[in-house]
């Protein structure tokens, strides 16, 4: 099947890519007055590509003949070519003034998050005043969270998710499964180590005040996540054995999906299925049924473990929007690509064109943005 896209850079030249299967996939480059570079590559791994650029129309400032552009993630925002943070923090002061959201949206997602970085920084140095204060003045609403969320580095992004989740009347836990369980035991490290200084208090601690039984069993080991490879065989049978009785004990589920590499998980998951005939998530759902936010952990941990980028198209699906806000954001950079191919398998329909029908004014420009393009 081939994923075909229209991928937008701030000075408005478009590249068009096919995906093909993982055998042989082909990379089409073409600019605006229709020339083609096209590349066959072996996968869609961490390589340099070289674009050669034929009679565009002339950006701003003049690009190279050859220009080396990396493809290494399957994230939708990538490192922009010629970036001058003073420049973009020039622009940038120019359009707050103006409360120009339209610029503030163009520069913000054209820019990947370590030259958001470094931009901050430019702000400073010719303001003397923090962007992201400004911004806060100048915005409101999921516009003022979207691109506040650009500007923090992921891990403090997460954190701060996890601490919105938290604060106030009643808890998000979906929220809290979702940074979890999709990230890896170093990012949690990390995470849990941003949550506490920014926030001068203990993720962990926070967590036990929040929740309650099983589910803080859960969510306690999630921070503790090791990908450790045990015995296939052994770990099945731990799983089948703990569901046995009418009252099923959550202590095996927990330390083994919590204490395991998710590929060896998956072999286990086909062992389970051969030997018992029926998946490990119908299992979660029959015998953990009345656990309430236990089950639901559960069956979000297992659906991560078997397939992340379908879960995260699933909570998009919702259409909430600080869901979908907060999903685009924290994975612009990493696997929003797959997310997209995920998202139109599940629904039929592409996420773009979604966004486009389900969101209005500002909020919708920066979605798209961030999506960047409409899956054929």
């Amino acid at each position: 099947m081939t994923e075909k896209f229209h991928l937008s850079t701030d000075h408005g030249t478009h590249l068009e890519r096919h995906l093909y299967d993982q055998r042989n996939r082909d990379i089409h480059t073409h600019c605006r007055d229709g020339d083609v570079l096209r590349r066959s590559i072996p996968s869609f791994q961490a390589i340099s590509v070289t674009v050669l650029i034929f009679n565009c129309a002339p950006p701003p400032y003049t690009l190279p003949h050859t220009q080396e552009m990396w493809w290494g993630t399957l994230g939708t925002v990538r490192p922009f070519v010629n970036f001058n943070a003073e420049k973009d923090a020039q622009v940038i002061e120019a359009a707050l003034n103006t409360k120009d959201v339209n610029t503030l949206v163009r520069v913000l997602t054209n820019r990947n998050n370590a030259q958001r970085q470094t931009l901050i920084n430019a702000y400073h140095d010719l303001t003397k005043k923090d962007l992201g204060t400004d911004l806060k003045k100048a915005l409101s609403g999921d516009m003022e969270s979207l691109l506040l969320g650009l500007l923090m580095p992921p891990v403090q992004f997460d954190a701060h998710r996890l601490y919105q989740a938290m604060k106030g009347i009643g808890t998000d836990e979906e929220t809290i499964l979702e940074v979890l369980c999709t990230r890896s035991p170093q990012q949690i490290k990390d995470i849990t180590a941003t949550y506490n200084q920014d926030f001068g208090r203990d993720l962990e601690k926070d967590l036990i005040s929040e929740t309650s039984g099983d589910f803080t069993k859960l969510l306690q080991a999630l921070l503790q996540k090791e990908n450790s490879v045990g015995v296939i065989d052994s770990d099945e049978l731990a799983l089948a054995t703990a569901i046995l009785d009418k009252e099923a004990d959550a202590a095996p589920w927990i330390r083994v999906l919590t204490t395991r590499d998710h590929d060896y998980l998956n072999k286990v998951f086909c062992r389970w299925e051969s030997n018992r005939g029926k998946t490990a998530l119908e299992a979660v759902e029959q015998h953990f049924r009345g656990y309430g936010d236990f089950q639901l952990g559960l069956r979000t941990l297992v659906r991560c473990i078997q397939n992340p980028t379908l879960y995260l198209a699933d909570r998009i699906h919702s259409m909430k929007g600080a869901v979908v806000r907060d999903v685009m954001v924290s994975h612009s950079e990493e696997d929003l690509l797959r997310v997209r191919v995920e998202y139109r398998r599940l629904t039929g329909t592409s996420l773009y064109s979604t966004l486009q029908r389900e969101f209005k004014g500002d909020l919708q420009q920066a979605l798209l943005a961030l999506c960047r393009a409409e899956d054929i």
